[in-house]
């Protein structure tokens, strides 16, 4: 494989593994609040962010913590778990250059262009775009290195 090839897979393993980190952080924290008052934790941080709790945002965010219970939180949390784990392994095979791992890259990759281009349609940001564009080219990059293994096991076979 050439170096550049191993190089846009190792930097996608990194963004995998760094996927993997934040959401176990995020699920650690969900984790870490129960048996709390959620709506309360709630409330204090629509304080602390200075957000006027009579607004249409902060009173979603309340109305969605008030329906929030500790079974809610246990099934976000393994959720979030098994996200985690997903994107580690996928990072690892990544990193030692594995089909499968590319395989799930592509397939995983390309699930979330539909929505990227539906939130586009809807009202185009600088993120949107940057999403958009990021996950594209993990796909395109994805589907070369498929593509260079299908030819590199072609031409051993012949």
């Amino acid at each position: 494989m050439l170096k550049a090839d191993v190089v846009g897979l190792r930097f996608i393993a990194i963004l995998e593994a760094l996927k993997g980190v934040v959401v176990v952080v995020v699920g650690a924290g969900l984790f870490s609040l129960l048996r709390h008052d959620v709506q309360r934790i709630g409330e204090k941080l629509v304080y602390h962010m200075h957000l006027d709790p009579a607004r249409q945002y902060p009173q979603v965010f309340a109305d969605a913590l008030e329906s929030l219970t500790n079974v809610h939180l246990w099934m976000l949390a393994g959720t979030a778990a098994a996200y985690a784990g997903i994107r580690f392994a996928e990072a690892w095979g990544l990193w030692y250059d594995r089909a499968w791992a590319e395989w799930l890259a592509a397939v995983s990759g390309s699930i979330y262009i539909p929505f990227e281009i539906y939130g586009l349609v809807r009202e185009v940001t600088p993120l949107r775009v940057i999403m958009f564009v990021c996950n594209v080219l993990i796909v395109a990059v994805m589907v070369h290195a498929l593509r260079k293994r299908r030819a590199a096991k072609k031409k051993l076979l012949v």
